[in-house]
């Protein structure tokens, strides 16, 4: 089975490791991938301009199965152009995504149906937004609605630092269009951990926790970052 693999991240360095011990993968091929998967999967450094782009590299490679990691792709709906031309795809459809890719639409889906969540406002107005801290406790969370390389959480310990970040992100300056809705979201303490799992509309399967490691510096100081390392199963 060839297998072609979208993204160029630990994630799918991790995904290429795992794939390439299974015996019925002949080869894997990384889009656009990195050198430092070259021992598990061939990479193919190239950009593109548009999912229809990407979707041509992918179609050239005729492979039996694709593996959507990288969230952008996925956002721009890259599972329903593959599945359009018959390409047999894992992840999910550009309307699933939204989940992942707004977390406006993923908050406001948890309360619609009551799954438990912090408590939050959405705003797109900065006057409205820095009006909310005052019925917010420090540390303040603030979080971009759009994707944005797992950069877009802003745990501010001031009402200052709050402040900035409603406009850093309001105004585009932080993370562009990603940030042009925003989330303050209540402070949880506690462990956090990534419970996965895979479905197919009637069986569930879940894997093992994991923990995502997001802050620059030790002792869980800085700024967030993609990830400085993530391991499992997590002990919570």
């Amino acid at each position: 089975m060839k297998i072609v693999l979208v993204g160029n991240g630990g994630r799918e360095h991790a995904l290429a490791w795992k794939l390439a011990q299974s015996e019925r993968v002949s080869e894997i091929v990384a889009v656009p991938g990195r050198y430092g998967m070259h021992e598990v999967a061939e990479y193919l450094p190239l950009d593109w301009n548009s999912t229809a782009e990407l979707a041509d590299i992918i179609t050239m490679q005729a492979p039996d199965l694709v593996v959507v990691g990288s969230e952008g792709p996925l956002a721009d709906g890259i599972v329903d152009v593959l599945t359009k031309r018959e390409i047999l795809v894992f992840g999910p459809t550009q309307a699933a995504a939204r989940i992942e890719s707004s977390k406006v639409f993923a908050k406001d889906l948890f309360a619609r149906y009551h799954i438990p969540t912090a408590a939050y406002g959405s705003f797109t107005d900065a006057d409205k937004a820095i009006a909310f801290l005052d019925e917010m406790q420090a540390p303040y969370v603030i979080k971009a609605d759009g994707l944005a390389a797992g950069k877009g959480v802003v745990i501010a310990e001031t009402y200052e630092d709050a402040v900035e970040a409603i406009h850093s992100m309001l105004t585009g300056d932080a993370f562009g269009s990603a940030g042009e809705k925003i989330i303050i979201e209540e402070f949880m303490v506690g462990e956090e951990a990534s419970l996965l799992a895979f479905v197919d509309g009637e069986t569930v399967i879940p894997m093992i926790p994991a923990q995502d490691h997001k802050r620059l510096l030790t002792d869980d100081r800085g700024p967030n970052t993609g990830g400085m390392g993530a391991f499992a199963p997590a002990a919570v």
